[in-house]
């Protein structure tokens, strides 16, 4: 279970949020909303561990009762969460499947060879995989990198805006791997202009200053 409580985030001298506080269990999911420019971003990456946060509090299966939370370590976000933000971070020299193996092995994780291509297979990038990044089409890179999503075991998903750039069948394909890692108890945070809806307990969350 993952705990916000009365979380803040300042950009510069401008507060972005404030006093955001929610719980998200397994089998849950939670859609973050919110003016551009509101901090949707910055909250996925506070909760990811790629930023860190001085006002409220991160924790996992709840603050401990009349103590402190102590923040949780990069090696407990590395196990808990997988994050997709706006930068892709694949190298265009590489192709999917080699990148697929780095973004693994910077992670501690080990995959084999059908693993990695079951997953690209099932972002509908049969055939492409050994191609170079840098031929693949904006969907099919943005494709490529969602793939990390199937071999990650961490629990909780962090998409930041995550069917940008893909046609009606990859979204399609997307909310029904989404809709799999929540029925097998998984968390999915995410932002998206779109109306979404999956499987499981979900409701929105309103960032507002």
């Amino acid at each position: 279970m993952l705990h916000i409580s009365n979380l803040g985030c300042h950009k510069g001298d401008r507060l972005l949020f404030s006093d955001v506080s929610f719980e998200l269990k397994p089998g849950e999911w939670l859609h973050l909303q919110g003016d551009n420019g509101s901090g949707k971003t910055s909250l996925l990456r506070l909760v990811s561990g790629l930023a860190a946060h001085s006002i409220g509090h991160i924790t996992w299966n709840g603050p401990p009762p009349d103590a402190e939370p102590t923040p949780p370590s990069r090696a407990d976000m590395r196990a808990h969460v997988v994050y997709m933000g706006h930068q892709l971070a694949l190298k265009d020299d590489l192709s999917a499947f080699e990148n697929l193996q780095t973004h693994a092995q910077i992670n501690a994780q080990t995959i084999d060879d059908s693993q990695a291509m079951d997953a690209l297979a099932q972002l509908g990038l049969r055939g492409r995989e050994h191609l170079a990044v840098k031929v693949l089409s904006q969907g099919q890179k943005r494709r490529a990198a969602l793939a990390r999503l199937l071999v990650s075991p961490a629990p909780l998903w962090l998409l930041d805006e995550p069917f940008v750039a893909l046609d009606t069948k990859a979204c399609d394909r997307l909310t029904h791997l989404i809709n799999q890692h929540i029925d097998r108890g998984g968390m999915v945070l995410l932002t998206s202009h779109q109306a979404v809806t999956f499987t499981g307990q979900g409701h929105a969350y309103r960032l507002a200053a």
